[in-house]
């Protein structure tokens, strides 16, 4: 009995073998068919490969392209378009594919600018900066002796601001063709199924794990290894919040299990964002910063960013002066440019916060009078003081990224979006799966003290409940005769109204492609502190001429990401991405 015991059992053993493999086998098929059912937008797109990408620098299109930090974002945009959307589908895809594929900055926990031209004329500006929450105070990062606590603006959910990414892009999707669903689709997907990171991107998350783990309630999907090059990245949690929001639009985000989510996070370090900050919240309508410059009409954003102003300004002081004779990169233009830039942050330091918080002199500001009286004292080859130069006097009644559209109707959208610091605060919402910003840093925390990019603010920056931190965002659009031209734009803090400054200047009075004024190497000064910065390869014969006239100049990393796209005079649409990152272009 027990020999024959013993073989039943073995007979039993081998069947259930045969079962186990077969319904190994059966599983495995239904588990390949659901993932092929599963991803709609990838199998009808099988040119896009999350697995396998390259990045494209530049390239030029005859109809649309979409220049973005990532190639499988830029992609996702050029594909809506091909598929019948316009430049606001393509963007509203690509701001929620790049809140899922560079996660340092791209968002739906932040907030940003949505910049754009019709193919009629009409512009549009929608601010879907973040704001400060009901409870937040203007000396809430101050210690009992009046000095600011800089951990607490930076690090964790207090240093967060109401997020604005979500309700910007449905903002946007009044002007999209296609339903909002299609367009979070590609999100969806590449969170829930994975995408391949690249080596920049794997050291980004490595460098950050403690980071993560010390500012969250719970470990994520990137603290969850060492990461390389070649590893597939999956966000289940994201994907997640991102179905509820393409499920349910605002209420997705702004209310319900994600609203809960957040306001459960902000328990762990501090934070303040309550569930009726997130269900107030609403975009603001803006309508943009124009002005021309040799034979160039320039449209930029207005506050709460400071950048069109600034880069009116500056263009505008520069403009008397025959630019395109001094040569790019010389001690000549840099020293008439720097000495622009030095009189444009001293303004926005003393006059530039949230328009509906603080009257801002914009019309003053960025008149031809106006400039030509601040560069009155301007000596060429002599170095100013920041000292001695102050904000005018005005009677009037690094981490961000940016990407930019152009369809082949015409339509431009230039967006710059934004956590603040690389990876915003490094919080990451327990069961949302995304991370949060440190937007609250902009504000003036206690007015004459820099801010993390060392910029000085003054009372019309300082924080008040509802209030949009002032920014220095700058997505810009150029026409030439009243026909689209160019769409650009670059993260990068205070940097950025220069990069754009100085980009537009290659362009215009150096007669540079828009690739070679993208990956020309920059300078920056921006009042306070009283130095140059400059890039690795700025022109040490320049540096040296700087330093000779009294000027202090100091090597810094990069300055920024700069992406843009310009229609040629055959009307094909050049796009070109940064030397600086894996930005990549895209197009049809």
């Amino acid at each position: 009995m027990r020999k024959l015991g013993s073989q039943i059992i073995v007979m039993k053993f081998k069947l259930d073998k045969r079962k186990i493999a077969l319904l190994i086998v059966t599983l495995l098929c239904v588990v390949v068919s659901l993932f092929a059912q599963a991803q709609p937008f990838f199998k009808s797109h099988k040119s896009i490969n999350p697995y396998q990408y390259e990045v494209v620098k530049e390239k030029s299109f005859n109809n649309a392209a979409v220049t973005s930090a990532h190639p499988l974002a830029s992609m996702v945009g050029a594909a809506i378009m091909q598929d019948g959307g316009n430049a606001f589908d393509a963007a509203i895809a690509t701001q929620f594919s790049l809140a899922v594929v560079f996660p340092g900055a791209g968002n739906i926990g932040g907030g940003g600018f949505m910049l754009a031209r019709k193919a009629n004329g009409e512009l549009i500006g929608i601010d879907y900066r973040e704001a400060a929450p009901k409870n937040a105070s203007r000396d809430m990062y101050l210690d009992e002796k009046g000095n600011p606590i800089q951990s607490k603006s930076l690090d964790g959910a207090s240093a967060s601001g109401i997020p604005g990414s979500v309700t910007g892009m449905i903002s946007t999707h009044n002007y999209a063709k296609l339903p909002l669903a299609l367009l979070i689709e590609p999100a969806i997907e590449l969170a829930e199924y994975g995408f391949v990171i690249t080596e920049r991107e794997a050291k980004g998350l490595n460098s950050e794990k403690a980071n993560f783990l010390k500012n969250s309630s719970a470990p994520s999907a990137f603290t969850k290894r060492e990461w390389k090059s070649g590893d597939t990245l999956f966000q289940p949690e994201l994907a997640a919040t991102l179905k509820r929001i393409q499920q349910k639009g605002l209420a997705g985000f702004y209310e319900g299990p994600t609203a809960d989510m957040i306001v459960n996070e902000m328990k762990h370090s501090g934070g303040i964002i309550s569930l009726e900050d997130l269900k107030n919240y609403q975009p603001k309508f803006r309508k943009p910063i124009e002005f021309d410059y040799k034979g160039k009409h320039i449209i930029s954003f207005s506050p709460p960013s400071s950048g069109g102003i600034i880069i009116a300004q500056m263009l505008k002081m520069i403009e008397p002066f025959k630019v395109e004779t001094l040569g790019s990169n010389t001690i000549e233009s840099v020293s008439l440019m720097v000495e622009a830039q030095r009189r444009a942050y001293a303004d926005r330091a003393e006059h530039m916060g949230d328009p509906d918080f603080w009257k801002v002199p914009t019309k003053t500001l960025i008149s031809d009078a106006y400039a030509k009286d601040r560069m009155k004292d301007y000596v060429p080859g002599v170095a100013g003081s920041s000292k001695i130069t102050l904000a005018g006097q005005v009677h009037e009644s690094e981490q961000t990224t940016h990407f930019s559209v152009i369809d082949m109707e015409g339509n431009m959208v230039a967006i710059t979006t934004t956590l603040n610091d690389t990876y915003g605060n490094k919080t990451i919402v327990a069961g949302a799966g995304f991370l949060l910003n440190n937007e609250m840093d902009d504000f003036s925390v206690k007015p004459g003290v820099p801010n993390m990019y060392g910029a000085i603010g003054g009372e019309a920056n300082s924080i008040v409940p509802g209030k949009r931190m002032l920014s220095s965002m700058t997505p810009t659009l150029v026409t030439v005769d009243n026909k689209p031209y160019i769409s650009i734009g670059t993260p990068g803090g205070t940097t950025i109204p220069n990069q754009v400054f100085e980009g537009l200047v290659n362009i215009f009075d150096h007669k540079m492609s828009l690739k070679a004024a993208i990956d020309a190497p920059k300078f920056h000064h921006q009042w306070i502190p009283d130095a140059i910065g400059v890039e690795s390869d700025f022109p040490e014969a320049t540096i040296n001429a700087l330093k000779a006239k009294g000027y202090t100049v100091a090597k810094r990393g990069r300055f920024g990401r700069m992406d843009g796209i310009m229609i040629l005079s055959d009307g094909k649409r050049n796009a070109a991405g940064d030397k600086r990152g894996d930005d990549s272009v895209a197009g049809y």
